[in-house]
């Protein structure tokens, strides 16, 4: 079926940037800014919707139409004078008497085009295009997020293909959500439609003349219990492109579970292939997340499990004869199932193991990850290095160390000596006034310049070292000097978190076990 809207930036950019689409701004390496490119002149600005930044002012009118990845300097932008109105004080009139305040209204001048930017001396930045990455360094943080290196480790443990649904409970700021789309997508569905989408071909009669194959339409139903959170989100999805494949949902899902209603009420099943739980509590949902509804018993197991510390923690489960209410799973009956839990707390995976166990999840396992980044460059150490960036300009080895000294020596007696002459020259000189002799003038008090006498043989001063360095610049490689190394950054960006892994494996009938008979005896 037809996407209804544009396609998503995060699933298909495209080569260049375009209007109305995210594009990231990115200034260093962990620095990024996003913006919803615009190219409309209605701005402050007379060069329109400007991104200021501490590396310059980026009006969009240059980041539009630029193939990713290009390099975009920075232009010059007035942001002093673009107040539109000011409060002019109160003073007196021609008659003395006190003035009213008055608005002072400037005159903003606007054109139908964009005034061209011009270029400035220094400043630069990349335009990248939006991808799980990228957003997950510069979303508005609503709550503490789920970095690279835990979701792409939960989405390939889980086995999530294209075409599959993906049941999130706990969406916070949407970082997992942006990730799980791009794992799921599989082409557009019509919107709001939980089925899976299905085309076949039938002749005039009636008769099924062929059958093309179904493809099956991936899907990511998240859940939020913070209304305000979940409404957000759901703004961003839709401003990116991803509400024909991400459904939001304000719910408890503790009490309400993971089933949704279409418009006459019915209940719908998600038909989940996996599901991630990022609660505080995440072993109360998992009574939702079964295939038949639990017997008493084990709910009371669960509740008993949960929370040890009460003795009668079977209670907490009421026995009293209520009307039975209907039945539905979120899962997808077809096939295992397979769920990752993220508690920060190993009381919690405690608790979550013990519920786990008693509704008949397997496999379970826990992994906490632990990921590092290293920085991969050229270490170029030496005192030829002096005044150049990126470099160590101290001695690299012992002979660098001596001459450096023995230059610092030499210079140093040199002075010391010239200052004794100097000394010298003055009694001299001093002594022959006294005697009444016509004294000469000496070197450097005739004229308005200083004494630069020169002296042979003098080692280099740090001036004349640094410009041999620059002008030595001109004919080095500086990408094949130096040493490779490679270093752990101090900072890891990620949780300290226990991720809990577990499968329950489809649900085997008689029927199924005869048809299995009759196919491989």
């Amino acid at each position: 079926m037809a996407p209804t809207t544009l396609p998503s930036p995060f699933l298909d950019p495209g080569a260049y940037s375009a209007s109305n689409s995210l594009g990231i701004i990115q200034l260093r390496r962990d620095h990024l800014i996003p913006a919803v490119l615009s190219s409309s002149a209605d701005s402050e600005y007379a060069e329109g919707k400007v991104e200021n930044t501490r590396f310059g002012s980026f009006p969009h009118s240059t980041l539009l139409d630029q193939p990713w990845g290009t390099q975009i300097l920075a232009s010059i932008v007035d942001t002093g004078s673009r107040g539109k109105s000011k409060k002019r004080k109160r003073g007196t009139n021609d008659e003395g008497e006190e003035a009213p305040a008055t608005d002072l209204k400037v005159e903003h001048v606007r054109k139908d085009t964009v005034k061209t930017a011009a270029a400035a001396s220094s400043g630069f930045a990349h335009l990248v295009p939006p991808s799980p990455e990228t957003w997950t360094l510069c979303l508005p943080h609503r709550t503490q997020v789920v970095y690279t290196p835990d979701y792409s480790y939960i989405l390939q443990r889980l086995r999530v293909r294209p075409g599959d649904h993906i049941i999130e409970a706990g969406a916070g700021s949407g970082s997992f959500t942006h990730a799980a789309v791009r794992a799921v997508f599989n082409g557009y569905t019509s919107p709001g439609a939980f089925a899976d989408g299905a085309e076949t071909a039938s002749a005039e009669n009636g008769t099924v003349a062929s059958k093309k194959r179904r493809r099956k339409h991936g899907g990511v139903y998240s859940y939020e219990f913070h209304a305000p959170r979940a409404k957000q989100l759901g703004i961003e999805i839709e401003e990116h492109g991803l509400g024909p494949v991400v459904t939001i949902t304000n719910r408890d899902v503790y009490e309400d579970g993971f089933c949704l209603q279409n418009k006459d009420e019915e209940q719908i099943a998600p038909n989940a292939d996996a599901i991630f739980l990022d609660l505080p509590a995440p072993w109360l949902a998992l009574k939702h997340l079964t295939r038949s509804p639990p017997s008493p018993a084990v709910l009371k197991a669960v509740a008993a499990a949960s929370d040890p510390s009460t003795p009668n923690a079977e209670s907490s489960v009421s026995t009293s004869p209520q009307p039975p209410k209907p039945f539905h799973t979120a899962l997808n009956p077809k096939g295992p199932v397979r769920i990752c839990t993220f508690s920060p707390c190993i009381e919690q995976v405690t608790k979550t193991v013990s519920a786990m166990r008693s509704l008949g999840w397997i496999e379970i396992d826990m992994v906490e990850i632990m990921a590092k980044r290293l920085e991969v460059r050229r270490e170029r150490i030496g005192l030829q290095e002096e005044g150049l960036r990126g470099a160590n300009p101290s001695a690299a080895t012992v002979f660098e160390a001596v001459q450096r000294l023995r230059d610092v020596e030499g210079r140093a007696k040199v002075f010391h000596g010239l200052q004794k002459e100097k000394q010298s020259e003055i009694m001299k000189r001093a002594e022959a006034k006294k005697r009444g002799e016509k004294v000469p003038a000496a070197k450097g008090e005739e004229g308005e310049g200083k004494n630069t006498v020169k002296v042979d043989g003098l080692p280099p001063s740090k001036h004349d070292r640094l410009e041999r360095a620059k002008r030595d610049l001109e004919k080095r490689e500086l990408f094949k000097e130096g040493r490779l190394v490679h270093r752990t950054e101090p900072e890891l960006k990620t949780h300290t978190s226990y991720l809990v892994f577990a499968v329950l494996p489809r649900e085997w009938t008689k029927e199924d076990e005869e048809r299995a008979a009759k196919k491989w005896k």
